[in-house]
């Protein structure tokens, strides 16, 4: 009886050792098929006109005489200005710096005693704006200023204009979702010719923003684009 009871409780513990290797393979086996994906990334480019310019107009002035060359870059600044403001820019978008003189007698390395003239006078009159096309149509008329006899340093590093685009927050929602959808769209396609099913999104991931020139004889232009990358699920 005893030898029949122990059988028996031996079959039963095999039965129930195999069922629950089944359960555990099936289990196993949906885990597999959901841990099938494809990454994808999405591009959304466009490109817009900036919205913002800062123009530094910077102009020189040179003399041997201390008290001239300060009349004479006061002479310049107040032309400049006239210039601009009868050109259209506004007297709030036009801000000027403080000149900067230099005294070649007094530089310790470098002086030069053979320079024609002592002191050399350099002042900035920046136009903040953003009428970016108006300024720039300004821009283009700048050889009226040396007609007058103004000395301007347009080829200076610290001269050229600057462009910005300030509206990214405005855009972002509709860049997002074109991304995401043109991920999708390549991640459809894996799925179909991969002969599996689209599932849920497993994991996203928005690359940042990026802003920059066209190309760099077009700054005001500016290209925007941002990647998204996306893990979708795949199943049979």
């Amino acid at each position: 009886m005893r030898e029949l009871t122990a059988v028996i409780l031996g079959v039963a513990l095999i039965i129930a050792a195999a069922t629950a290797a089944i359960v555990v393979s099936d289990a196993v086996t949906e885990v597999k098929a959901l841990e099938r994906s494809v990454t994808v990334k999405g591009l959304s480019e466009r490109e817009y006109l900036a919205d913002t310019v800062i123009w530094p107009i910077q102009f020189t002035s040179a003399s041997n005489d201390l008290a001239a060359i300060y009349q004479e870059i006061e002479a310049s600044k107040a032309k400049i200005v006239a210039f601009l403001l009868l050109q259209g820019i506004a007297a709030e978008e036009i801000s000027t710096s403080a000149p900067n003189i230099v005294d070649k007698s007094a530089q310790r390395y470098g002086g030069d005693a053979s320079a024609p003239f002592r002191y050399t006078a350099t002042q900035t009159i920046t136009v903040y704006s953003e009428k970016v096309e108006a300024v720039r149509e300004v821009m283009s008329s700048l050889s009226e200023l040396g007609k007058q006899g103004i000395v301007l340093n347009t080829d200076d590093y610290n001269a050229q204009p600057e462009y910005l685009f300030t509206r990214l927050n405005e855009i972002k929602p509709e860049m997002i979702e074109e991304a995401t959808l043109k991920a999708r769209e390549v991640a459809q396609k894996f799925a179909e010719d991969s002969d599996s099913e689209l599932g849920k999104i497993k994991r996203a991931s928005q690359g940042q923003f990026s802003i920059s020139p066209r190309d760099r004889h077009n700054p005001h232009l500016k290209t925007i684009r941002v990647v998204s990358t996306i893990d979708y699920y795949l199943s049979d």
